[in-house]
């Protein structure tokens, strides 16, 4: 299980004007790397932070400064903020410091990450021992908690929550695409031709959680509530992010999305339940609905077709299968056991509280 203990720091002030980016500094190095980002300072000033914060953490997954600089340098490949010029994607500077930061993340998640048995490869063999990994709870319920006991504020908290991922759900899987053959390739074709609503602009999951985010009165645009969330959460966008951007990491981001499409449906039904127990409109939970009987199919089709057949075809890649499926339960645990730590004990599970009507 990934280590609960939450690294605190100062909150910055927002961002300035002058940056026009939803993001503060958490610490030396996201303060650096966006000096150089955003105000042209010398790349060279990177050099050996990585590293040092590296040495100087207990806890790189729950680190505030290492999760912070990777979800802004994984923001250079997915084109996620338009100040952040497309020149910097592959600056050495900055690829250096993204591999010292990831080698850091990789190795606390080595560390704290139980990981099952590896199974043979074959697709009934990783299929069953993926169904057997999840189908063990990584720690109590959010989405019980929402469905039975949440209040209309801490929906709200839920949805910000999730919104670092969802808003770009999907796209850290789809960087696999490329990376397979045969019938795991077409397998996760299938399974993002879904996400992506299926040729139809309107039912894409990211367009569909955007729509829950502007039904609640919140900011549907992309980075809004990054200064909100806790390092754990940034971790676990991060943690696919590294898997899918990574060619090393094909299996792991293999078995990250089957373990997360296995894990999904019933949580969808009871989000849902407890938006509709506060007399959320169908319209705004949507979002949720669509995913209750998607994920259903989607299960099978990662269980087996995907990683099962990715096994069976590259059985080298057989323990990286679980060991990304097993990340992703502990990461995504430990992220729902803040969240419900912090509401049990009558706080916000956010750092920085939301501000006017989306508050309410």
């Amino acid at each position: 299980m990934v280590n609960s203990a939450v690294t605190s720091y100062a909150p910055a002030e927002p961002a300035t004007e002058a940056s026009a980016l939803p993001v503060t500094p958490r610490g030396t190095v996201s303060a650096t790397l966006l000096d150089v980002l955003l105000r042209g300072a010398d790349p060279g000033a990177l050099e050996n932070l990585g590293r040092a914060a590296a040495a100087r953490t207990t806890d790189a997954v729950r680190d505030d400064d290492i999760q912070l600089s990777l979800l802004i340098l994984y923001a250079l490949s997915y084109g996620t903020f338009d100040q952040l010029g497309a020149e910097h994607e592959w600056s050495p500077e900055l690829v250096r410091l993204r591999g010292d930061l990831e080698a850091a993340f990789e190795a606390a998640l080595r560390e704290q990450v139980p990981v099952p048995p590896t199974p043979e490869p074959t697709v009934p063999a990783v299929a069953d021992a993926l169904f057997a990994l999840t189908a063990e709870p990584s720690g109590p319920s959010l989405a019980k908690f929402v469905a039975k006991r949440a209040s209309r504020e801490q929906v709200v908290e839920m949805l910000v929550q999730r919104s670092v991922y969802t808003l770009r759900e999907a796209d850290p899987h789809t960087w696999a695409i490329p990376r397979l053959t045969g019938r795991a390739k077409a397998a996760l074709v299938e399974i993002q031709a879904d996400e992506y609503g299926g040729g139809h602009p309107e039912r894409v999951h990211q367009h569909l959680y955007a729509r829950t985010l502007r039904g609640m009165g919140l900011s549907a645009e992309y980075g809004t509530y990054v200064d909100h969330v806790p390092a754990i959460t940034l971790a676990s966008f991060n943690l696919m992010s590294m898997f899918g951007l990574s060619r090393r990491f094909l299996g792991a981001i293999v078995g990250h999305l089957a373990a997360y499409e296995m894990t999904a449906s019933i949580p969808c039904r009871l989000y849902a339940d407890g938006m509709r127990r506060h007399g959320i409109p169908e319209e705004v939970s949507h979002y949720f609905d669509e995913h209750v009987e998607a994920d259903a199919v989607h299960e099978q089709i990662a269980a087996r077709d995907l990683a099962g057949a990715l096994a069976e075809d590259r059985p080298e890649l057989t323990a990286d299968i679980m060991f990304g499926a097993a990340a992703c339960l502990a990461v995504d645990g430990a992220m729902g056991e803040h969240i419900l730590r912090s509401w049990k004990a009558g706080a916000s599970s956010l750092v920085r509280p939301l501000a006017g009507e989306a508050a309410a």
